[in-house]
């Protein structure tokens, strides 16, 4: 049996989805500092793949602040979520090149206090499999 949301959840995902619409239309405008109001003041944020942690959203904002390449073209695929985990599958245009992305918020207090983004190049797709896809 599905248990029907209640009104205050129902509110507060909006709430979440309204922040995290304002974060990602702030990056993708280069606003960092409205990128970073979603961010508690002790945020951690990982990159698995190159084994980095980032303490602290003012760590956080000043990284992206002096990224050297400016990634652009931030284009949102879709946002999931419930309760205080959320995900963003999005991509990034970067040094000519898109990188697939997905981004795993845990928020607390409505600021997230941890992320971990995952970054992926494009692949060729091979042409075994091609009976089956699209």
């Amino acid at each position: 049996m599905n248990a029907k949301p209640q009104p205050e959840q129902s509110m507060q995902e909006e709430q979440f989805r309204t922040s995290l619409n304002a974060h990602w239309e702030a990056s993708a405008a280069g606003d960092t500092n409205a990128e970073h109001d979603l961010y508690s003041d002790d945020a951690i944020c990982d990159y698995p793949q190159s084994g980095e942690r980032i303490l602290g959203r003012s760590n956080l904002q000043a990284l992206r602040s002096h990224h050297p390449g400016k990634p652009f073209g931030f284009k949102v695929k879709r946002v999931l979520g419930n309760g205080d985990l959320w995900i963003t599958e999005y991509t990034i245009e970067y040094q000519e090149r898109l990188a697939y992305t997905v981004s795993i918020m845990e928020f607390r207090n409505g600021k997230v206090v941890h992320e971990t983004q995952y970054f992926a190049d494009p692949f060729e797709a091979p042409v075994w499999r091609s009976q089956w896809v699209q």
